[in-house]
């Protein structure tokens, strides 16, 4: 485990005596980067970290000389220029899976008066940095990470889950009733077994494994527990809540140290209290909907509470602004995980004590289904997908404000009173294409997080079943959305039939699609191709075309029937200002 800044300051003190690679540790060690640039500096980071990591936790002190003896000497400090943020972004950047370290700065008296700790906390191993090279803390040394070493980690990873930590404390002095009850009625909405649902307390807890030996957990703590014992167990524990007025202003604030089922509820009730309800018409019915689906806020508060790094001070934040709303958590992403795989990446789980409470009343699912039903809630609704950023030492989800399409709203539901349920790839390619107006395989694959032979089964499936016209053929083939379809999932007078038929969209787009071909290497285009693209006529093709050949953005290859368009030139004047706009 890390040492505290009060702890390096305390061996410091005996350098006079002993030099400092005598008090080197386990979780602890040592490095003289006086002489050292910013580049040799990183480098010798991301390497200390990845043994650190791999060894169990712990701290490197920067600045101080391992081999000396008199605080004088051994204290050299880091030079000034040497930039914090840089060199944790370093770390993160050449780490696999990434590693995220706190630094900290100690003042002294000698060298530059600047020492620079970090801190690397027990993570999941084994890690290595991005070339696949490890070393692992044994002792005071950075052993090579060996196949049989890489195995023992991983079946021993679990055991840095700090959610696995006990306390010895009567039940009556930190369990909460009124969070195990909403825990037991959040877990009844999920068809929890009722054989758990009927235990009594301590017997619930026991069944769901946050006890041990009768001990609780710190997930049963933060399962159950009060808000008086977490603060004093889990002090990095708590949630804040902000209606944004802008970006540096908040009307109204809430915190607390509520345990997960209680600040679930509150958070959601904050939120859907300024959360607007729009009316859609179904022939006879008429169907509520908020701004923000429940189901997708809901699932994303719970990731942020499962996966949060409890021993980074720093609480699940929660922001809502007029036309949009973050969800913060500390802890970046584990294991490979990448805002561009996780709909479809193996389930990565940072407290696997506190995960596995939670699935056994069914409120997660180790299978990763959580992110994607944030994804399906919205776009069954028509609405743009969430926007997911990894920064490093924290996760964050934006859902941003947006209305609900009636008519795609409608077809969902008619399309569901006959069987048949869409994927959530098969959403995010209507939901493209009713944008872009096609779509060739290597997009596709890009857009639905799948490999381009995995995403050529699900639209040749969407071909099928009459829901795509494919153009082309091999690695030169797109997609379109047929003109009924098209009409079937765009509102009357919306957004998407206004672009269709608007001149400078039109020119924007077919610039884009060109372009992109260009660059994937794609053959070009044909009269026809833009026609069913487009939806303009031979002559209205051709004239955009000449248009944009005079320009010197297009070129034009071969005669007649057989001439295709290329583009040549960058994007520049109307056609970048109408791209930039989008």
């Amino acid at each position: 485990m890390p040492r505290t800044a009060r702890e390096v300051e305390a061996l410091l003190a005996r350098l006079d005596e002993r030099p400092a690679g005598d008090l080197e540790a386990q979780d602890l060690d040592f490095k003289d980067v006086t002489q050292a640039d910013p580049q040799t500096v990183a480098r010798l980071a991301v390497k200390m970290a990845v043994c650190m990591a791999n060894g169990g936790g712990g701290t490197v002190v920067f600045g101080v000389a391992d081999r000396v003896v008199g605080r004088d000497e051994a204290i050299q400090g880091v030079p000034h220029e040497l930039d914090v943020s840089r060199l944790r972004r370093a770390v993160y950047d050449s780490t696999e899976p990434k590693i995220t370290p706190v630094f900290e700065e100690v003042s002294v008296p000698e060298g530059t008066g600047r020492l620079l700790a970090m801190h690397v906390h027990p993570g999941m191993p084994p890690y290595t940095d991005t070339a696949g090279r490890g070393t692992i803390r044994i002792g005071r040394d950075c052993q090579p990470l060996t196949g049989a070493l890489r195995r023992r980690l991983l079946e021993e990873s679990r055991e840095g889950d700090l959610t696995t930590g006990t306390i010895n404390v009567p039940t009556t002095k930190w369990l909460a009733a009124s969070a195990i009850e909403t825990l037991r009625e959040a877990a009844s909405r999920e068809d929890a077994p009722d054989d758990l649902l009927e235990m009594g307390d301590e017997d619930l807890l026991d069944a769901m494994g946050v006890l041990r030996d009768g001990r609780p957990t710190l997930a049963a703590l933060l399962l159950a527990g009060s808000p008086a014992a977490i603060r004093e167990h889990v002090p990095n524990y708590d949630w804040t809540h902000l209606r944004m007025a802008s970006d540096t202003e908040y009307s109204d604030r809430m915190d607390g140290n509520d345990a997960i089922p209680v600040a679930l509820e509150r958070i959601l009730d904050r939120i859907m209290a300024d959360n607007p309800i729009e009316t859609v018409r179904n022939r006879l019915h008429h169907f509520e909907y908020r701004t923000h689906p429940e189901v997708a806020l809901r699932e994303a508060l719970l990731n942020a509470f499962c996966h949060a790094n409890y021993r980074i001070a720093s609480p699940i934040l929660v922001k809502q602004y007029a036309d949009h709303i973050e969800i913060t958590n500390p802890g970046g992403l584990l294991g490979g995980i990448t805002p561009d795989n996780i709909l479809h990446h193996d389930p990565v789980t940072r407290n696997h004590c506190l995960v596995g409470a939670l699935t056994r009343l069914r409120l997660v699912n180790r299978s990763n289904l959580g992110v994607r039903r944030i994804y399906k809630s919205l776009l069954i609704e028509g609405k743009a997908p969430p926007h997911l950023y990894d920064l490093g030492d924290a996760v964050r989800i934006t859902f941003r404000a947006s209305r609900i399409s009636p008519a795609f709203r409608n077809f969902i539901a008619e399309e569901t009173s006959k069987g048949i349920v869409h994927s959530v790839d098969e959403l995010l390619l209507f939901k493209h294409l009713l944008r872009e107006w096609v779509v060739g395989t290597s997009r596709a694959a890009e857009v639905c997080q799948r490999t381009p032979d995995g995403v050529q089964e699900i639209l040749s499936r969407m071909e099928a079943r009459g829901y795509l016209d494919q153009q082309g053929k091999g690695r030169n083939a797109y997609w379109t959305l047929p003109p009924i379809m098209y009409d079937r999932l765009s509102d009357p007078g919306g957004r998407e039939r206004k672009a269709r038929k608007d001149p400078q969209t039109i020119r924007s787009r077919v610039l884009d699609l060109l372009q992109q071909r260009a660059a994937e290497g794609l053959e070009p285009l044909a009269n026809g191709d833009l026609r069913r693209i487009t939806g303009l006529d031979r002559q209205q093709v051709v004239r955009l075309i000449h248009k944009l050949k005079e320009e010197g953005q297009v070129a034009i290859s071969g005669h007649g029937r057989g001439a295709r368009y290329v583009y040549v030139g960058s994007m520049r004047g109307t056609a970048r200002e109408m791209l930039d706009a989008r």
